[in-house]
């Protein structure tokens, strides 16, 4: 038997309700979040806010002395790729459980992210650090997987 209509749209009013407040949850709790990486040479270190943006740059024990500009500049870029990387990780930890389908509502599909335009490079961290790389591929893996929507190419959940 068939639930009445306004039985499952009071149901979905308050999923929507759940997730909403889950979203403002997840929002709070990354407002204050960053991610502080070392390069490898132990050079640089950088600090990392939630949106990928660098908030903290440190030269360490003078090392940037006997650096020339391009090794330099190598250390920066590689720590705050693998900090970004990081950040789009916990993030990506952070929201992933709003993009599953409603248990209780199947046509609820759960929220719809596209990691890719949210992080751009950041997905594909510095080869050899950072997971964003494994992160992708299994996003990848689950788009290619769906294949319920042609035209939803390039969007994935978690």
């Amino acid at each position: 038997m068939t639930e009445p209509i306004e039985q499952r749209i009071a149901k979905a009013m308050a999923e929507l309700e759940s997730v909403q407040a889950a979203v403002a949850q997840a929002e709070e709790r990354l407002a204050g979040a960053s991610a502080t990486v070392r390069s490898r040479d132990r050079a640089v270190e950088v600090t990392v806010g939630a949106a990928g943006e660098l908030t903290g740059l440190k030269f360490l024990d003078n090392k940037y002395r006997s650096m020339n500009a391009s090794q330099l500049a190598q250390s920066v870029m590689e720590a705050v790729g693998r900090g970004r990387a990081q950040m789009a990780q916990e993030v990506m930890d952070t929201f992933g459980p709003l993009t599953a389908p409603s248990t209780e509502l199947p046509e609820l599909r759960g929220i719809d992210i596209d990691w890719d335009r949210i992080f751009g490079s950041a997905l594909g961290g510095e080869p050899g650090g950072g997971h964003g790389g494994r992160t992708r591929s299994r996003l990848r893996d689950e788009i290619h997987e769906d294949g319920d929507d042609p035209h939803d190419r390039g969007r994935g959940r978690a």
